[in-house]
């Protein structure tokens, strides 16, 4: 089963430096029928101003994970950790048992990302941060960038939760599938592209997501250039 959500259709802030998209329910936006899905609590399409961000403000017990789509995002954290990640790197911060960190954009050009929190299956770990660059060329299969499975450490940026986040870019006129481990939810990132779970067919036009259920696998076929996120969770 697919279930459609159009990036037009989605809940949204806008406070002039930073433009946001909700997925679902967040901050002043709050839909009741969009809560979550699974352990699967956050996912914000946000657009930043040049020399703007977060200030320091505090994170408990959630995985939050933060992939850049264009420019490159500065963190810093009470726990010492400092680094910038850029375009086609993704970011992990486990809060734990507290931490507290600021964001910002420092270059002169807009920063756009994805924002996603799941849900911890272990409370109050040792706060921990830690980036990693993956291939952004076209390729054959999406990329493992996340897991929280033991066979994963080493080969993707680490989370306490049984999901895995995939992704990566896709020529126009491909097709690839992709496994569905639980269930997932499908951001596009860019460009179009049409998921079938073998019975329902969708389109997907960039900024929109999907949630994937009851099945084993679906099929991505590029109408354009494509980027494409999924995020595979219980």
């Amino acid at each position: 089963m697919i279930k459609h959500y159009p990036y037009q259709n989605l809940g949204g802030a806008n406070h002039g430096w930073l433009k946001s998209k909700f997925h679902f329910s967040f901050a002043n936006y709050y839909n009741p029928a969009r809560m979550g899905f699974g352990k699967l609590r956050v996912i914000n399409d946000d657009w930043i101003a040049p020399n703007s961000g977060f200030p320091a403000h505090p994170h408990r017990n959630m995985e939050i994970i933060s992939i850049i789509r264009s420019g490159a995002i500065t963190h810093q954290d009470s726990a010492g950790n400092k680094g910038t990640t850029t375009a086609g790197e993704v970011q992990v911060m486990s809060a734990g048992s507290g931490i507290v960190h600021s964001e910002y954009n420092r270059s002169k050009k807009p920063l756009t990302l994805y924002q996603i929190w799941l849900e911890t299956n272990q409370d109050n770990v040792t706060p921990r941060w830690e980036t990693k660059t993956f291939p952004t060329e076209q390729a054959s299969a999406l990329t493992l960038l996340v897991s929280g499975y033991s066979e994963d450490k080493g080969k993707a940026l680490f989370i306490n939760q049984a999901a895995k986040i995939y992704g990566g870019k896709l020529a126009q006129g491909s097709t690839i599938e992709q496994h569905i481990k639980h269930q997932a939810y499908v951001l596009a990132s860019n460009g179009i592209f049409n998921v079938t779970d073998g019975t329902n067919t969708i389109t997907m036009n960039q900024g929109d997501g999907a949630e994937v259920t009851h099945t084993k696998s679906i099929t991505l076929s590029a109408a354009t250039d494509c980027e494409i996120i999924i995020i595979d969770t219980i």
